[in-house]
């Protein structure tokens, strides 16, 4: 981290924590800038993980915000001086994922969506509707897509993985049918694996549907060939903290981390058509089988990330408008602190100045980079583009 460019800011107990935290925001560092105007969906949603190697590796988006696009290409960086500089990436990637105890790494993957014409699809569960009971589905459309790179491997496969839910649903539209299950995987203390995804849409034991998306948790315990149902939070919306509550589709991108004492936390959106959204938090001391109500813990957000640091911080960024971090020391995730915002936001308009989605990577016990999009970086003409950023920050009590 760069010293010249260091911002410190001390949070007090006063702000909702429990012990006051030292936060250091490192200069930031541009890992892409878009070389001419472009629209929504390109050169934004960035993720970034590191490779065995050593090596840094930032994704992003170069495509329109559609169904059409999943499954697509997308552009990696790759730094080698722990992010001062970055160069594309062509050919096969590193090796990187989840790293499970039998030596394996795995991933979530998304692939094409299917074109309905030609599928062999079974009744929808309502006249007119494009929803299917999961189990009734053809089967390279009941399960969902892992990649995986083998103990002593370097090189991705992409194998299909069952899922055993007989009340889920699952849907397309009237020309494609996509195959999505994104969110967290996590291994828990037991070795199996829990993986925390959305959409969730299902039927309740007495036949209605659910009107609503709703989280699931799925767990696995042959290392991710295999995945059955695990536990559920249906939407709950609390119309004090969100008058559109009932207007809204419900919980969408999960985020979920282990705490230190073995139960689970987990963060939603609920930004969707109706507007800014809140998002909730809920949590569960039996590795995910039954959830707390959930509650509303901010005002906005998208694609929250959680990551617990080995000195006990827990972090959470989000964003739209804006991107923001905040900080807990509680240990449970229940007192934050006041939002520090990375991005100027010039009008608090939803994605005029960033995507808000993030990407956070550990890097020492009380250090992490995170990766955001900024729509109004100046390149070398001072001409304002989109740019992927990242930062490194230390928290410390």
């Amino acid at each position: 981290m760069s010293t010249a460019a260091i911002m410190t800011l001390v949070l007090l107990a006063s702000t909702a924590l429990s012990a006051a935290l030292s936060v250091q925001l490192g200069e930031p560092r541009v890992v892409a800038v878009a070389d001419r105007e472009l629209g929504w969906g390109f050169h934004q949603f960035p993720g970034i993980t590191r490779w065995e190697d050593g090596r840094l590796a930032v994704t992003y988006n170069m495509s329109t915000d559609a169904a059409e696009s999943y499954g697509l290409p997308t552009p990696t960086m790759v730094s080698s001086d722990g992010g001062e500089t970055w160069k594309p990436h062509a050919g096969q990637a590193g090796v990187g994922g989840l790293l499970l105890p039998n030596g394996d790494r795995i991933e979530i993957s998304t692939p094409r969506p299917y074109q309905i014409k030609g599928l062999k699809l079974p009744e929808p569960v309502t006249p007119g509707a494009h929803q299917y009971h999961l189990h009734e589905l053809p089967a390279k459309l009941r399960t969902i897509r892992i990649s995986r790179i083998a103990k002593g491997s370097s090189e991705a496969k992409i194998e299909p993985a069952s899922l055993d839910d007989p009340q889920a649903l699952r849907g397309g539209g009237p020309e494609i049918f996509p195959i999505i299950w994104w969110g967290d995987m996590r291994v828990a203390t037991d070795g199996s694996v829990i993986a925390g995804v959305y959409p969730g849409r299902y039927m309740h034991d007495d036949g209605t549907i659910d009107p609503k998306c709703g989280v699931f948790f799925y767990r696995s315990t042959d290392f991710g060939h295999s995945w059955k149902i695990h536990g559920r939070i249906p939407y709950q919306p609390d119309l004090k903290a969100d008058p559109k509550g009932n207007q809204r589709s419900g919980y969408t991108e999960p985020a979920f981390e282990i705490l230190a004492d073995g139960s689970l936390i987990c963060v939603m959106r609920t930004t969707d058509g109706q507007g800014v959204g809140p998002m909730y938090a809920s949590w569960s001391k039996d590795m995910g089988k039954t959830w707390s109500k959930p509650k509303v813990i901010t005002p906005n957000g998208v694609l929250p990330r959680l990551l617990r640091l080995d000195n006990g911080v827990l972090v959470l960024a989000s964003g739209r408008p804006g991107v923001q971090l905040r900080f807990c020391t509680d240990g449970k995730g229940e007192k934050w602190s006041d939002p520090f915002e990375l991005v100027p936001i010039a009008a608090d308009i939803p994605g005029a100045d960033s995507c808000g989605y993030t990407g956070l990577l550990a890097t020492g016990p009380d250090s992490f980079l995170i990766a955001y999009s900024h729509f109004k970086h100046p390149n070398e003409k001072g001409e304002l583009r989109k740019a992927i950023i990242i930062r490194e920050i230390q928290v410390s009590r």
